[in-house]
């Protein structure tokens, strides 16, 4: 069985990726793979693998508080109490990171030229676990910042509205080439021509005629990342269950994918309560 991590390692893995994360924040290219090669040097026998597990279950840990990770280290629960601290301690120590979080959620998007739609669909990730091992070592409970840049970046008007638009672009594509044109030319961006109360985003069209009801959510972060739905959402895919069909634009920072769940939401995805209408009793 593997040690834990010395405090030293955790402290050069954390740096190592708040280097890279603020690197991507900015939109400046980096190599994941020269950044393990370095860290490898500062630690005590360890391999590229248990490097990048590692780098995984920092993801975890900044989702375990609705902060995005570094795209592509899809998040890995089961870590160290120790690592958690680690993470939250760096955020207290270097502030401009929560300034960069907040810029970037709130950025209107930089539209990507995207040369061929359908070869940006991916198939639907598995359950991600982000939980930490509660027998290993006790998780912290302090943080010393509670913001929920997942929400921000959820009430990114332009970047709804661009995800909108690749969901278009893509049903276009996929009805043309199927060779319906005359229906590709009738998707129709219904969050636009009916409003937030139409329940979904696009209107599309299986290959026989009938509806498709899309309903578009976007991130610039990666393909787990948790989004928000509403209860009219919520609603609206129980009531039309085979016709409804999530759209998750995942990547939307500079290589923007996507993936797709068709079915009542309730039984697709983990609902959580993220708020509740209080009143005096």
């Amino acid at each position: 069985m593997a040690k834990n991590w010395s405090e030293s390692e955790i402290e050069a893995v954390v740096q190592d990726y708040f280097n890279m994360l603020r690197l991507e924040l900015r939109g400046e290219q980096y190599n994941k793979a020269e950044h393990r090669r370095a860290l490898i040097q500062q630690l005590s026998n360890r391999t590229h693998g248990s490097v990048e597990m590692k780098h995984q279950n920092i993801s975890a840990v900044l989702m375990s508080e609705d902060i995005q990770g570094i795209v592509g280290y899809k998040p890995l629960g089961n870590y160290q109490g120790a690592l958690f601290n680690e993470v939250f301690s760096y955020l207290a120590r270097n502030r401009d990171l929560y300034e960069l979080f907040k810029k970037d959620a709130e950025a209107p998007p930089t539209i990507p030229s995207v040369k061929d739609f359908l070869a940006a669909y991916e198939e639907a990730p598995k359950p991600v676990d982000i939980s930490a091992n509660s027998v290993a070592e006790p998780q912290a409970i302090y943080v010393p910042e509670k913001v929920n840049f997942l929400e921000i970046e959820a009430n990114n008007i332009a970047l709804g509205d661009a995800g909108e638009q690749f969901v278009m672009n893509f049903e276009r594509a996929r009805l043309i080439r199927a060779g319906k044109e005359s229906l590709a030319e009738r998707v129709e961006q219904v969050s636009v021509t009916q409003g937030p109360s139409a329940g979904f985003d696009v209107l599309s069209f299986e290959e026989n005629g009938s509806d498709r009801y899309i309903e578009a959510k976007t991130t610039k972060n990666g393909k787990n990342t948790p989004f928000y739905v509403t209860p009219n959402e919520l609603r609206f895919s129980q009531a039309n269950a085979k016709r409804y069909h999530l759209y998750r634009v995942f990547k939307y920072r500079a290589d923007p994918k996507l993936f797709s769940l068709q079915g009542n939401l309730e039984e697709l995805c983990d609902l959580r309560p993220s708020e509740y209408m209080a009143r005096v009793v």
